[in-house]
């Protein structure tokens, strides 16, 4: 016998088959069940969500002999002829193949004459708006007054290349990407029916690389019971993907949380052996950050086949601003990897990149560094020092940063109090306090901002600390890596935290998402900011 391929064996054939799209399932049943179908829908929806099969079994429903509510039997001759392609008065035309006004024409030509067999002559149009003009002008008015015992099923994957003079005169239904969960589900349901064993971390794999599409799904469930000769397994899927291996991501995730650059670089070189898509490694570890940031959050919403033994973890060991922070430069790096010279090239990038970001705990070289500062704070200093105007880190700063270093903290409340400005205040907010006494401050300079030193910008800095403290002091300044963070490297990351916070915020808005989900709207990049920033 002829092998059947998943896609055309098990397509839906009634309503209560199909998958997903519960919105326009329940739109036209409703219709079919209360008697007001419209004369004209248009399905849109991207490739493989069930477009011409919800157009089919709508057509068998108009015309089942035997129909019982809204589903059609599936075994009268009408069903029968419907299934096998061989029904009189349901015309399909691929418009992608007929586009010309002649071909319009000679299709309408016979629309006046009623039904041959069934209650209604069903026009099945798909890729509708791949139609000329012309074509589009042709159909215009019939489309608009139809003979009674007429229906035109259109569909397409670009509705915005159809006129709106058709689209004002059709009921649109926009059918969704299908969730990965449902795909996954559906497979493991045709496996099982076919009696072929498979590996749950397959189906994942290959539901993930379907993106929404049931058709392509079932296409790669083929190719990959081909693969592993009569068996879906992980290890062939991942090669048939060219999908890398997990453990490989799952360690870039630990040399992350230890802040080891040169073990990343070793993870790299192990990736490079098993794949050149560098892009779809990047979207593996931003899979494994949503799934951390969702089990830090809220743990019992996951299966226990979604989150294995290792990124449990990884949930302890990598705090949540941290997993935020990465999966933040990881997308924007997603976006940019064409960009780069070589996708691993700019892949190395992103990973150094979440490292020089990441927050980190900063020891003081100085043990007396904290009492130190203590004793350098004015008594009114304590009051709240207002907005910081640094150029690295504008906005409010929050009045307790996370993992700041006491002295730090202390040093940038002086900076904040005194009345100094220009390059004299990049100065001050690029060093930290290095050592103090009654008629002396020495400052520690990062290396990266040594331009900034001048003998004109170290004396206005020296005056207004001896303003500041309404006492003669020495003001001395030496280059070297400071032992905790600077007050320009703590404001910078706290804006960064902010922007997350906004962004993240903006994302989880329901308005938002529903927008997203109803309008395909998208949010552009750089157009979210957090509040008190301009």
């Amino acid at each position: 016998m002829t092998y059947q391929v998943l896609a055309r064996k098990w397509r839906p054939r009634r309503f209560s088959e199909v998958v997903g799209q519960e919105h326009v399932l329940r739109a036209l049943t409703n219709a079919i069940v209360h008697n007001r179908m419209h004369h004209a829908y248009l399905f849109t929806g991207t490739r493989g969500v069930g477009k011409t099969t919800i157009a089919r079994i709508l057509a068998k429903a108009l015309n089942c002999e035997s129909r019982s509510g809204f589903d059609p039997c599936g075994e009268c001759a009408v069903c029968r002829d419907v299934d096998a392609g061989r029904f009189i008065d349901l015309i399909e035309v691929d418009a992608a193949s007929r586009t010309k006004v002649e071909d319009t024409r000679d299709l309408l030509e016979n629309v006046q004459y009623a039904p041959s067999r069934g209650g209604f002559k069903v026009y099945l149009i798909d890729e509708v708006h791949m139609l000329s003009g012309h074509s589009f002008n042709a159909l215009l008015k019939t489309l608009e007054e139809p003979p009674p015992h007429v229906k035109f099923l259109l569909a397409t994957t670009d509705p915005q290349k159809i006129p709106v003079t058709v689209l004002s005169r059709c009921l649109q239904l926009n059918l969704k990407r299908l969730p990965p969960e449902q795909i996954r589900t559906q497979m493991a349901r045709i496996l099982a029916a076919e009696s072929i064993e498979y590996e749950d971390k397959a189906l994942n794999a290959l539901a993930l690389s379907a993106d929404g599409s049931m058709r392509d799904a079932l296409s790669l469930l083929d190719q990959a019971i081909a693969q592993g000769a009569g068996r879906v397994e992980s290890q062939s899927v991942e090669t048939m993907l060219g999908i890398a291996a997990e453990q490989p991501v799952i360690e870039i995730l630990l040399r992350l949380a230890k802040g080891d650059a040169a073990g990343l670089l070793d993870c790299v070189n192990q990736l490079a052996d098993l794949t050149r898509d560098f892009s779809e490694v990047l979207r593996l570890l931003l899979g494994h950050l949503h799934r951390l940031a969702l089990f830090q959050v809220i743990p019992d919403r996951l299966a226990a086949d979604e989150f294995n033994e290792s990124l449990r973890g990884l949930a302890k060991k990598i705090p949540p601003a941290d997993v935020q922070l990465y999966y933040q430069i990881g997308l924007v790096g997603s976006r940019d990897l064409d960009l780069a010279p070589d996708a691993r090239s700019g892949f190395e990038m992103v990973l150094l990149r979440m490292l020089a970001f990441k927050p980190a705990v900063f020891q003081t070289g100085h043990a007396s560094a904290d009492h130190e500062a203590e004793q350098l704070v004015a008594p009114d200093a304590e009051r709240d020092p207002g907005p910081d105007h640094c150029s690295l880190g504008e906005g409010p700063v929050p009045p307790n940063p996370p993992r700041a270093d006491p002295a730090s903290q202390q040093w940038r409340q002086i900076i904040q109090a005194m009345t100094v400005n220009g390059l004299a205040k990049e100065l001050a907010c690029n060093s930290v306090l290095d050592s103090a006494d009654d008629s002396r401050i020495a400052l520690l300079l990062d290396p990266k901002h040594q331009g900034l030193r001048s003998e004109l910008i170290e004396q206005r800095l020296e005056n207004a600390l001896q303003n500041y403290y309404k006492r003669p002091l020495k003001l001395s300044i030496r280059i070297g890596a400071p032992g905790m963070a600077t007050p320009a490297l703590e404001m910078a990351a706290e804006r960064q935290a902010r922007q997350i916070a906004a962004e993240t915020s903006i994302a989880n808005d329901a308005n938002i998402r529903a927008l997203r989900e109803n309008f395909d709207a998208t949010i552009l990049p750089g157009t979210t900011e957090p509040r008190g920033i301009s």
